[in-house]
C-alpha cells in the first residue's frame, strides 16, 4: 500500500510542477488537464501525508519511552496511544481511498419513480419520495429539473421522472434504487387500518456522448398531445414524444415541456441513460454475483427500505440501520443514510481486497 501511496505522492508534485510552469498556460487545454488531475490527487495526498507523519510521530515517542524519566515516560505512553489509534483510523481511510472509483461516480443522475402495489397511496408516497429527493438536492446544492410525470387527481404520480445534477450525485444516490416500501393509515380509510403499498426507484448515470452512441435508424418517435391529472388535454398540440428504441424495445417519453423539441430533447437524456444502463448490467454479468453486498445490487425489484408512519421509523434492509426520524427524512435529511450505506458498501469491497 504505502509503495502506491508514494507513487499517487509523485505524480501529485509532478502534476504540481506542471501546472505552475509559467509557460502551462500557453497550452490551455492540457493545463485544464493536468489541473484536474491535481485536484483529485489532493484529498488521497493530504491523507496520506498525515499518515506519514503520524508515523514519524510515532517513532519519534518510541524513543521517549526508553527514558529513564518516569514522568516523561508516561507522557509519551499517552502520546503513543493517541498517535496509534489515529495511525489506525488513517490506515482504514487510506485502504478505502485507494479502492477503484466507480466511473459513474461524478456524473449526474436521472432518477425514476413509479407508484407500485397499492393504487393511489402508492402514487401519492411517489410524490413524497419525489419531494424527498428534490429537498435532498436543494440541501446539497444541486440542481433538479423535471423530465417527465404522469400526476394524479389526488395529488400523487403515477411516475415522474427528473434529472438532478451537481458534484458527486450519483455517488450518493446510486443506492436508492429498488423497492420502497410505505406502511401508514391512508387519508381515505376510514377504519384506521394501515396498509403497505410500495414503490420502485432507478437511479441512472446520465449518460455522456462518449458513453452511449444512438442510431437515428433504430429511433421510433411518435408525437401526441399531452395530457394532465385525470386525462384531460392540457394543450391542442402533439408537444409530447415518445421514442421506441427498436434494437432493445425501451420505450421513453417525455410531456412536461410546451416544445416538442425540448420533450424529445428531454426524452433522449432518458434513452440514453436507460441504455447506459443496460450497457453496464450486461458488461458485469459475469462478475454479478461478487458484486452481490450488504447494500444489495440495485435491482429494482429488490425491497430496500421500509418507510413506517405508525412509529415513525425508517428501516433500510440492506445493512439493517433502523432510524426513529421519518419527517427529517422525508424532508430531504438523507445524508445519515447515505453515508452508512456508501461506508457498507466501501467495506464489503476492501473484504473482498484483502
Amino acid at each position: 500500500m504505502l509503495d502506491k501511496l508514494q507513487l499517487i505522492e509523485d505524480r501529485y508534485l509532478e502534476l504540481e510542477n506542471l501546472i505552475s510552469d509559467p509557460t502551462a498556460m500557453q497550452n490551455m487545454e492540457l493545463w485544464q488537464k493536468n489541473s484536474k488531475a491535481h485536484s483529485k490527487l489532493s484529498g488521497i495526498v493530504m491523507k496520506f501525508r498525515e499518515y506519514k507523519e503520524v508515523q514519524q510521530g510515532l517513532a519519534d515517542t518510541r524513543e521517549l519511552l526508553k527514558e529513564s524519566d518516569p514522568e516523561l515516560r508516561e507522557m509519551a505512553a499517552s502520546e503513543f496511544d493517541d498517535l496509534k489509534a489515529r495511525n489506525e483510523v488513517l490506515a482504514e481511510e487510506l485502504r478505502i481511498l485507494l479502492l477503484p472509483k466507480d466511473p459513474n461516480d461524478e456524473k449526474n443522475v436521472i432518477v425514476e419513480i413509479r407508484g407500485g402495489a397499492g393504487g393511489d397511496e402508492a402514487a401519492l408516497f411517489a410524490g413524497d419520495l419525489f419531494r424527498m429527493y428534490s429537498r435532498y438536492a436543494e440541501n446539497q446544492g444541486w440542481r433538479t429539473e423535471l423530465l417527465d410525470s404522469s400526476p394524479t387527481g389526488l395529488g400523487g404520480f403515477k411516475e415522474v421522472v427528473f434529472l438532478i445534477e451537481g458534484d458527486g450525485v450519483y455517488s450518493k444516490l446510486k443506492f436508492e434504487s429498488g423497492v420502497h416500501r410505505v406502511q401508514r393509515v391512508p387519508a381515505t380509510e376510514a377504519s384506521g387500518r394501515i396498509h403497505t403499498s410500495t414503490v420502485t426507484v432507478a437511479v441512472l448515470a446520465e449518460a455522456e456522448d462518449v458513453d452511449v452512441q444512438i442510431n437515428p435508424n433504430d429511433l421510433r418517435i411518435d408525437t401526441y398531445c399531452a395530457s394532465g391529472a385525470g386525462g384531460q388535454h392540457i394543450n391542442k398540440t402533439e408537444s409530447a414524444v415518445r421514442i421506441t428504441h427498436l434494437p432493445s424495445g425501451i420505450v421513453v417519453q417525455c410531456q412536461d415541456q410546451k416544445s416538442q423539441l425540448k420533450n424529445r430533447e428531454k426524452a433522449m437524456k432518458v434513452l440514453a441513460a436507460r441504455l447506459l444502463e443496460a450497457a453496464q448490467e450486461s458488461a458485469h454479468a459475469e462478475e454479478a454475483e461478487a458484486r452481490k453486498n450488504q447494500v444489495g445490487t440495485g435491482d429494482r425489484s429488490e425491497r430496500i427500505r421500509t418507510y413506517n408512519f405508525p412509529q415513525g421509523r425508517v428501516t433500510d434492509h440492506r445493512i439493517g440501520l433502523t432510524l426513529h426520524k421519518l419527517d427529517f427524512i422525508l424532508n430531504g435529511d438523507l445524508d445519515e443514510l447515505t453515508q452508512a450505506l456508501v461506508t457498507a458498501a466501501q467495506s464489503e469491497r476492501l473484504k473482498q481486497v484483502e
